[in-house]
C-alpha cells in the first residue's frame, strides 16, 4: 500500500480554508497533518474537506490559537492526544490508519524571542515539552510510525539562510538542536525529508516580516516529517512546496510531502 503524507502549518484553518483545500485539489495528499488550526474542533470546515474527498479526521481545537488536525482519505482511528509539559494547549494528536501506520502530528511551542528560560518563560516551556517527548518515546518504543509537524526547530546548519547568524536565535540556539537529537534519539528517528535530500539549504518557513521573502530567502526547515527506522526505507518523493508560501494571504510556512510504501 502507498501513501502520500503532507504536513503543514496553516496559521489558522478557517481562515486558509481556501488554501488547504487549493492543497488537497493540487496535491492530493492521502493524509494532511495540520498545525496551529487556531480552531475548536467542531468550527474545523470538516465539511469542504469532505467534499474533496477527506473523509476522515482526528484533531484537538483551541479558540484562537494553537490546535492540530490530521485529515486522511483512508480510515484513521485516534489513538493518543497528550498535553506535553501541563501547558493545556492543543499540540498533539496521534491516529493509526488501516495499515497499522501511526501517524503522530505534532506542534512543539515556538519558544519566544528570547533564548533563556530564567528570562523567558517560553523558552523553558518549549525545552520542557521537548524533554517529555524524549521521555515519552523511550518508554512507548514506537514502531512503524510517523511523526510530523511544526518542530519549530531547524536543526542542521543547512535548514538556515545563516548558520553563525541564528546561533543565538530561537529555533536554531545549539540548546534546542540538542534537545530536539535526544527526541530524535529517542526512537532512532529517521529525518526522512534529509533522507531524501541529504544535501543543500533547504526551508520550509519564512517570516511575514520580510517585504519580499522570495528574493530575500532568509528561510529555515522548521517543519519535519520522520520515521521509526522499520518504516523508513519504505519513504521517498520528499519534497517542499515553496511556492504556496507565496500564494494570496498565505501562512508563513510550506508543506513538507513525503510518500511511503508500506
Amino acid at each position: 500500500m502507498t501513501f502520500s503524507l503532507a504536513t503543514w502549518n496553516i496559521n489558522s484553518v478557517r481562515l486558509r480554508e481556501g488554501l488547504v483545500s487549493r492543497l488537497m485539489t493540487e496535491d492530493m495528499p492521502d493524509v494532511l497533518c495540520l498545525q496551529e488550526c487556531k480552531s475548536p474542533v467542531e468550527k474545523i470546515p470538516f465539511e469542504a474537506f469532505q467534499a474533496l474527498g477527506y473523509n476522515y479526521m482526528i484533531a484537538r481545537g483551541q479558540k484562537g490559537y494553537n490546535g492540530v488536525a490530521i485529515l486522511s482519505k483512508m480510515p484513521i482511528v485516534e489513538t493518543d492526544a497528550r498535553d506535553f509539559a501541563t501547558l493545556n494547549h492543543a499540540r498533539h494528536i496521534a491516529g493509526r490508519l488501516e495499515n497499522g501506520v501511526t501517524i503522530q502530528n505534532f506542534y512543539i511551542p515556538a519558544g519566544g524571542d528570547e533564548p533563556d528560560r530564567e528570562k523567558n518563560e517560553k523558552f523553558g516551556q518549549k525545552l520542557d515539552y521537548l524533554t517529555e517527548m524524549r521521555d515519552y518515546f523511550h518508554q512507548t518504543k514506537p514502531e512503524k510510525t510517523v511523526i510530523v509537524g511544526d518542530f519549530n526547530i531547524a536543526p542542521r546548519e543547512d535548514d538556515v539562510w545563516d548558520h553563525k547568524k541564528l546561533l543565538k536565535i530561537v529555533s536554531h540556539t545549539p540548546i534546542e538542536v540538542e534537545h530536539l537529537a535526544q527526541v530524535q534519539e529517542s526512537a532512532n528517528w529517521v529525518d526522512i525529508t534529509r533522507q531524501d535530500i541529504p544535501e543543500g539549504l533547504l526551508y520550509s518557513w519564512w517570516s511575514y516580516r520580510a517585504k519580499d521573502w522570495d528574493e530575500a530567502d532568509k528561510g529555515r526547515r522548521l517543519d519535519h516529517i520522520w520515521a521509526t527506522p522499520d518504516i523508513s526505507n519504505a519513504a521517498h518523493s520528499s519534497r517542499i512546496r515553496r511556492d504556496v508560501r507565496g500564494w494570496e494571504q498565505p501562512s508563513d510556512h510550506a508543506p513538507v510531502f513525503a510518500t511511503f510504501d508500506i
